[in-house]
């Protein structure tokens, strides 16, 4: 490891020279109180600023072991130092100085989850931050005593107000990780208690605006109640017992007038597949790690489903047991998301009426008088949603506002009033009695099969040009791969732009994996595996500081989406 003299020589004599003279730069330094690496030196200053690490041995950061002798512990209190890092840039880097990105330090920050990160890792022997920096230029002429004050003067002070524990504030510290070590105690007990969801007294689940996820502190602001009778008790490991409402296994519907609360609890349920930072609002909203959310898409790519389950007898002898299409309909993207889902392990499908295909989830008594069930290839979701807990044990969370005979098949109705939760389950049922619904059982007595696919690695290929592999992420809703662009706005429940950057890498690794046997299933279970074995750095041959964890659902629906997927269907 070079010293951090030879570092500070090499910028002074390189001071004026054409840009690229800062690739000299690369390699290891020892500061000291810590080792700086430089991965990747930037070709231009208007290219992505360089990669840098910073290690900072155990024995000298200081951290406990119990702050992160758990798996739960020890993503905390890396997102916590994320957080930190990133607190620390702002209070001591003067920012922009010179040309493009010169004079900018960036970590990849997270927002109001608590996500496995690769930004820090923390064993018990060191603490690394990963991060990037905007080597100063002005013109295309390196600016040297900027280079110098950044390394030498701001970074370290950046590493000693963020890295090391004396320096941290102890009780914040400890409630970030223990706040997080609870919410994953509760959604663990989950199952065991019956429960797809649990919804805390006196959490806040609005947010600030639609592209705002902070809470809403403006105005009055509602607490959440549970109702008594779907009031439930956890015990937390760190914080006592909690109370709070617990939507059971089964059929669940959310009703309630416009504007008073539904969608907001439904997209609290769905994010409760996270943790949340304390302060957000939603620290004890925590739900089943493998619920889904489904919803219409139309125009989207579908490639081999079975979607037979829910249409069948399509004009034409169109082939459903083996569907494809590169321009799908609303009903038929309902039907592909819903099996393919399935077919990766969904627990539960958390549905919303306002971004679901009408024909898809209910056909009254009097279509069916006016259109006969020979000439109408569509089984409606209200017929099988009973049938998915029967036979595959898939509960449903439906947010419905404009149709009653979903009252037959509930097993639990809350109605949300002025964003308040109501147990409207004997209410609903009393309805249901009265007023009988003359509608038909479509679709048979059982769900049918889940028909496992088998896809073809040729059809994945991220080369673009002359470049071999050419893969970004754009935002969350986009993934560059190659040529091609895979659109995944419609997985919801991504929330940060790193959990797309690593199901970009994620796809082109699983391709080892595709031997023309192995299922889809079976593909994404291996590179879940690896990833937990191995890390993150896994996905990729140099060490990433932008990557977030994703679940094996989000990663197989990129994939289904890609626009060149070819599979084959398990016999």
């Amino acid at each position: 490891m070079n010293s951090k003299q030879k570092l500070l020589s090499t910028l002074r004599r390189i001071e004026g020279r054409g840009y690229k003279a800062y690739k000299s730069l690369k390699g290891a330094y020892d500061f000291g109180d810590f080792h700086l690496w430089i991965d990747h030196v930037q070709g231009d200053p208007f290219a992505s600023p360089s990669r840098m690490r910073v290690q900072v041995t155990q024995n000298k950061a200081g951290f406990p072991r119990d702050a992160f002798h758990n798996k739960s512990r020890e993503i905390a209190l890396r997102d916590y130092l994320a957080r930190m890092f990133s607190r620390a840039v702002k209070k001591h880097v003067k920012g922009k100085r010179g040309s493009g990105k010169s004079g900018q330090i960036f970590m990849d920050c997270p927002d109001q989850e608590i996500l496995e990160k690769t930004a820090v890792l923390v064993t018990p022997q060191f603490v690394e931050a990963r991060f990037v920096m905007g080597l100063p230029a002005f013109g295309r002429r390196i600016a040297a005593r900027q280079a110098e004050e950044m390394l030498f003067s701001e970074l370290p002070q950046v590493v000693r107000d963020s890295l090391f524990f004396k320096n941290l504030s102890e009780e914040w510290l400890y409630g970030h990780i223990k706040t997080a070590e609870d919410a994953d105690f509760m959604r663990f007990q989950l199952s065991s208690m019956g429960l797809i969801s649990f919804v805390a007294d006196e959490a806040v689940l609005p947010r600030a605006s639609g592209i705002d996820p902070r809470p809403l502190t403006k105005g009055y602001v509602k607490r959440f109640q549970s109702p008594e009778s779907l009031r439930v008790r956890i015990e937390r490991p760190n914080s006592g017992e909690i109370t709070g409402m617990g939507i059971p296994k089964g059929v669940t519907l959310i009703v309630g007038g416009g504007y008073h609360g539904k969608s907001t609890l439904l997209n609290a349920i769905e994010t409760g597949i996270y943790n949340h930072i304390p302060g957000d609002g939603r620290e004890y909203v925590v739900t089943d790690p493998e619920a889904v959310k489904i919803r219409a898409e139309d125009g989207r790519k579908i490639e081999k489903v079975d979607i037979s389950p829910f249409i069948s007898g399509l004009p034409l002898g169109k082939n459903t047991k083996s569907f494809s299409t590169e321009d799908a309909s609303g009903s038929t993207s309902m039907a592909a998301n819903t099996i393919e889902a399935l077919e990766i392990g969904a627990s539960a499908l958390l549905i919303d009426e306002d971004t679901s295909a009408t024909n898809f989830m209910i056909r009254d008594h009097r279509m069916q008088e006016l259109v006969s069930k020979d000439k109408e290839p569509i089984t409606p979701f209200i017929d099988k949603t009973r049938q998915l807990y029967r036979d595959k044990d898939v509960s449903t969370i439906l947010v419905i506002g404009g149709c009653g005979d979903y009252f037959d098949v509930a097993d639990c109705v809350i109605c949300m009033i002025e964003y308040q939760p109501h147990d409207f389950t004997k209410q609903a049922s009393l309805i249901a009695n009265k007023y009988k619904a003359e509608r038909k059982p479509e679709g048979g007595k059982i769900f049918g099969n889940i028909r496992r696919r088998i896809p073809k690695s040729k059809s994945f290929d991220p080369r673009k040009g002359k470049r071999p592999v050419k893969i970004k992420a754009r935002g969350k809703n986009i993934i560059q791969f190659g040529i091609h662009h895979i659109d995944i706005a419609c997985l919801e429940q991504l929330v940060h732009p790193s959990q797309v950057r690593a199901i970009g890498d994620a796809i082109h690794y699983a391709c080892q994996y595709m031997d023309q046997k192995r299922t889809l299933h079976e593909v994404i279970q291996k590179v879940m595996r690896d990833i937990k074995d191995q890390g993150w750095d896994v996905l990729h041959p140099n060490p990433k500081g932008d990557y977030a964890e994703f679940r094996a659902l989000e990663l197989a629906g990129a994939i289904n989406r890609l626009r060149t997927l070819s599979v084959s269907q398990e016999k």
